[in-house]
This record gives C-alpha cells, sequence and structure tokens, in this order.
C-alpha cells in the first residue's frame, strides 16, 4: 500500500488526474474503473483542462462505473450516467460506445448485474480503479456488513449513506433506498486502485481502513490486501493516520 499526502484538495485532485493521465499515455486503449461523488470531481476537472491541451487522449479508453441507483433513468439529474456526462464525458472524447454505466431502470435488475459482469470481463478487466471511500468505509455501494457482495449486485443503502447523499436531493425521502454495484471481488481485480479522500469528514474511515485490520464492518480494508493500491489524501483527511498503525510493507509520503 501507497499513501500519499497532499497539502490540500486542489493538488490532491491534480496528482489524481496525472495518475489516469500516465495509464493512458501507456496503454491508450485502458479500461478505467470511475467513481461519482464529490470527491472526484476536482480529478475531472483537470481531466477535462488536459484533454482541451492535447495532453490526453480518450479515443480508445473505456470506462466501467462503480454503480448506479435503482430507479433512475440515465437522464434523471441525480443519477450517476447524468453526474458523469455532466461533469466528465461531454466535455472529452471518449466514444460513447466504450461508456458503461449500470442501468438503474433496468425491468431486470438481476440481469443487468450480470450482464454488467460480462461486460468488464469481455473487456479483459480494469486497469485502473478509482474510488472514493463513504465515512463509515463503504466503497461503491459495498456498505459495512457481516458479508459482502463478490460481484455486481443489488444492495440495500444504509440510513448513513443514505443522509449523506441527501444533500444531491431536494429531501433525504427522494434518495433511492437501493443501488446496482461492482462487488469487493470485482474491484480487487483491477490492476491498480487509486483511492481519493478528503476533509475531516473522510478521517476516521481512512484511519480505519490503513490500521492493519481487515474487517467487513469497514469494507475498505479489503482494499489492504490488493498489491498496487495508492491511497491519495489530502492533510485532512490524513490527520488521524497514526504511522505505528502501519503495515511494515506500507509506503508513507507527505508532500511539502
Amino acid at each position: 500500500m501507497r499513501i500519499i499526502v497532499e497539502k490540500d484538495y486542489q493538488t490532491m485532485s491534480k496528482k489524481a488526474a496525472l495518475m489516469v493521465a500516465s495509464q493512458i499515455t501507456l496503454k491508450p486503449d485502458s479500461n478505467l474503473g470511475l467513481a461519482t461523488g464529490g470527491t472526484p470531481l476536482g480529478m475531472y476537472d483537470k481531466l477535462i483542462e488536459m484533454y482541451r491541451d492535447d495532453e490526453i487522449d480518450f479515443n480508445e479508453v473505456q470506462s466501467f462505473n462503480l454503480d448506479e441507483y435503482c430507479g433512475l433513468k440515465a437522464d434523471h439529474p441525480n443519477s450517476y450516467h447524468h453526474y458523469m456526462y455532466q461533469n466528465l464525458f461531454n466535455e472529452i472524447n471518449i466514444q460513447k460506445e466504450n461508456i458503461h454505466i449500470p442501468d438503474g431502470a433496468a425491468e431486470d435488475s438481476q440481469q443487468e448485474c450480470r450482464d454488467y459482469e460480462k461486460s468488464i470481463k469481455r473487456a479483459r478487466g480494469i486497469d485502473l480503479q478509482i474510488l472514493g471511500i463513504g465515512s463509515n468505509g463503504h466503497i461503491g455501494f459495498n456498505e459495512p456488513a457481516e458479508n459482502l457482495n463478490v460481484a455486481t449486485e443489488v444492495v440495500d443503502l444504509t440510513e448513513e449513506t443514505i443522509e449523506a447523499n441527501s444533500r444531491y436531493f431536494d429531501s433525504k425521502d427522494e434518495v433511492p433506498k437501493k443501488a446496482i454495484s461492482m462487488g469487493m471481488a470485482t474491484i480487487l481485480k483491477a490492476d491498480r486502485i487509486v483511492l481519493l479522500a478528503s476533509g475531516k469528514n473522510k478521517a476516521e474511515a481512512i484511519k480505519k481502513t490503513v490500521s492493519g485490520k481487515i474487517s467487513t464492518q469497514v469494507p475498505a480494508t479489503l482494499l489492504q490486501t490488493h498489491p498496487e493500491i495508492t491511497i491519495l489524501l489530502d492533510q485532512e483527511a490524513a490527520s488521524l493516520i497514526n504511522k505505528e498503525d502501519l503495515s511494515a510493507d506500507c509506503h508513507f509520503e507527505i508532500c511539502e
């Protein structure tokens, strides 16, 4: 595990964008796993800027999103389809047929999950997976539980996650109670993973994630088992990390 601490959200976002750009430069037909929420927005802004400056080309890239709300059509303003097009896809040259996002409005959601897994396998897996983290340690919509899903599946959202996501809706009651999410095994099969976290409200989750103890009650702790995981933080998100809790093979870097 590699932990990189940047001074603030903007420098963290720029570093994340450079990591994505490096992946595409080395492998123009990369398969990217993409995340939504507030944290990746700065990274997406930087990627758009780099595309406009001819520093990066998305023409051969395929994308696979982590999740989508159940019950929301693609054109719903709070769907993750809408989020991705508004914040990235409409501004770059990615081919529409290379964009993969679960269909939250599918009549048969279980079949949609199976088909989504097949689409990832047909692409020969994800080269670089971008992740955010919930304040309760969830990644994607893999919520704390005794058992976690292996593959893409319909999941129930916790009250904590519904409350956190209610800021994007007119009211808490409008937040969907279920979502389609990549499972933990699907996420962990990615060749490389970069987890982004910013702000004091993520500090406790990050502390638990890197503590050296693995628990399904903090799904992000399973990332410790991945051979190519980078956790990219701002100073606030890193504020509770105790170096003594880190494993011996963990590289901890604070950027000035």
